[in-house]
């Protein structure tokens, strides 16, 4: 049984004659469609170059613009002129000038022989798929597009909007459904002769003349009136992005074009020397296995999600989305630690020794940068210099953990930090953040500044961490935050480390005996007084007693509250 082949080239005739040689070598007639935009000088040279081949013949031409009835005019002239000329063809191949045979042909001649009364065209129903592109589904099958949308997109836009705007509709012709699908068929002689020489096709033709992208609709539509038997699908292998677009294969694609099984795939770039070699010169073994493009589908959807997502915590001048877009906003869990430095004498190298975790001191402190040890420079070329820090705060923190993925990194943080990240810390999931809340006072405690400066940094620092606070508490966090006020903390600081540790997965920790050594807080709590009696209310440090330090352990435990 004989394959006929209809061919759609508007380009690239040198690589289409060599397909088209290929075909015709096999013993399959080839008719050829030549977009009518081609010159003439062109045309002539592609039948020139293709003369002494038999079985290749030229049809009527039409001018193929994207998305209108030229395309399916062609495949229709080129159709007919098979069925006239080749009564021993008894499946009709459609493809086009890119299509790159994958397998032999006497592979797709001897599985179509095996399935005789078979059409393969995809098929669906616009309701049943999600990939119609362009804000329109069944619209176009009932306004009219007398306009190119890539060539008059103007006109095309008003004359859409002027139809919604006054109600205009056209009905379906009685007795058809409208169908959707790749363009890409391969249909029997039966199946194919009857759409063609059905006595209503002016009907049929009138209609789909004014559909938007009828080629992806007109066969797909009218085989479900004459089919005995529709597999809905295409035995040419076609992938698309994610702007509907399809994917080109280039020379390093010929391993995963051999794993798919298909016959042929749409579409090669025409300069991939390496593709072109190996499919069509090549002396392959005859395959008996059914065309599988679902072996390299997680490929192409693992591609489309990085192109449309990117990868988390990964942004560069190529790729840096907006706000909200990210996939992501880092790449890895981090600790965020407030007011512990403050309450505990060395406490970034405890926690160091005691999870392995880098530990920095305050890195979006005002008038500097606190890397671990003081480093000048970090991971990627990260420089303590406060001006190119603050040029932009968040991509400090995503190139600080995008830098150094598989290590945790950890920092401190408070009212006395640039806050323009603190949105971004609250927001991100992998961040978890704990705050001792009122602990930043302990310096101004154990400082020697006049008592009314101190009250003045007090209440500018308390503002500013209750506005913090107020972001950590939100609806929107994402973050994973703990929140102890200074009392409740030191009355139960080894629990509130061992939980954090925990939560941390510090990997073979066992239960701590010994927090860090606590700051002298003696006289604190009459500092706090003192501060209420000259018109400051220092309530973020919760109900801290008078003239004590760290509370008894026997005192009732107030346990922290997690905020979602």
């Amino acid at each position: 049984m004989k394959v006929g082949i209809v061919m759609l080239l508007h380009n690239e005739f040198d690589r289409a004659e060599q397909v088209i040689r290929h075909w015709s070598q096999a013993g399959c007639p080839v008719v050829i469609h030549v977009d009518k935009n081609v010159k003439t000088i062109a045309y002539d040279a592609l039948i020139k170059s293709v003369a002494e081949l038999p079985d290749v013949l030229f049809s009527q031409r039409h001018r193929c613009d994207w998305g209108t009835w030229g395309i399916v005019a062609a495949s229709q002239s080129a159709s007919n002129l098979m069925l006239d000329e080749f009564a021993a063809v008894r499946h009709i191949y459609l493809a086009s000038g890119s299509c790159l045979p994958l397998r032999p042909v006497k592979d797709l001649q001897s599985y179509l022989e095996n399935r005789p009364d078979t059409d393969f065209i995809e098929s669906v129903k616009t309701t049943d798929v999600p990939w119609t592109k362009g804000g329109l589904d069944f619209e176009r099958f009932t306004l009219h597009f007398p306009f190119s949308w890539r060539n008059n997109r103007l006109f095309f836009n008003r004359y859409v909007n002027f139809q919604r705007r006054f109600k205009i509709h056209r009905s379906c012709p009685k007795g058809i459904v409208p169908h959707m699908g790749s363009q890409w068929w391969c249909l029997t002689r039966k199946t194919l002769s009857a759409i063609l020489t059905d006595p209503n096709r002016p009907v049929y033709d009138s209609y789909f003349k004014w559909v938007w992208i009828p080629d992806e609709s007109y066969f797909q539509t009218l085989v479900r009136i004459y089919s005995q038997s529709i597999e809905s699908r295409s035995l040419t292998l076609s992938k698309f992005d994610y702007q509907g677009k399809p994917h080109v294969f280039y020379d390093d694609h010929v391993q995963l074009l051999r794993r798919s099984d298909c016959f042929v795939a749409r579409k090669a770039w025409p300069h991939a020397n390496k593709l072109y070699d190996s499919f069509l010169n090549e002396k392959n073994l005859t395959k008996v296995t059914e065309p599988n493009p679902g072996k390299i589908d997680r490929i192409f959807l693992k591609a489309a999600e990085r192109r449309t997502r990117g990868r988390a915590g990964l942004l560069m001048q190529s790729r840096l989305p907006k706000s909200g877009h990210e996939n992501g906003f880092t790449s890895a869990s981090y600790s965020v630690f407030e007011g512990f430095s403050e309450l505990f004498e060395d406490f970034e190298p405890w926690l160091t020794q005691m999870t392995g975790t880098r530990v920095h001191g305050h890195l979006y402190a005002k008038d500097r940068v606190e890397f671990e040890g003081r480093q000048k420079t970090f991971s990627g070329a990260l420089s303590n210099s406060v001006k190119l820090r603050d040029h932009h705060t968040q991509s400090f923190l995503v190139s600080l953990i995008w830098n150094t993925r598989g290590e945790r990194q950890c920092f401190q943080f408070g009212p006395m930090s640039n806050q323009l990240v603190s949105r971004d810390l609250a927001k991100d999931p992998n961040a978890q953040i704990s705050v001792i809340s009122g602990a930043w006072a302990i310096p101004l405690f154990h400082s020697n500044q006049n008592f009314s400066d101190i009250c003045l940094d007090v209440a500018e620092l308390q503002r500013i961490e209750s506005e913090h606070l107020s972001v950590l508490r939100s609806i929107w966090v994402k973050a994973r935050v703990r929140i102890w006020t200074l009392a409740d903390f030191i009355e139960e600081p080894m629990d509130a480390l061992q939980m954090l540790l925990d939560e941390m997965g510090a990997q073979n920790l066992k239960r701590i005996t010994e927090v860090p050594k606590m700051v002298d807080l003696t006289g604190f709590g009459d500092f706090l007084k003192n501060l209420k009696n000259q018109g400051t209310d220092p309530y973020l440090m919760g109900n801290f007693p008078n003239n004590t330090g760290p509370k008894s352990q026997s005192r009732l435990r107030h346990k922290p509250y997690l905020v979602r």
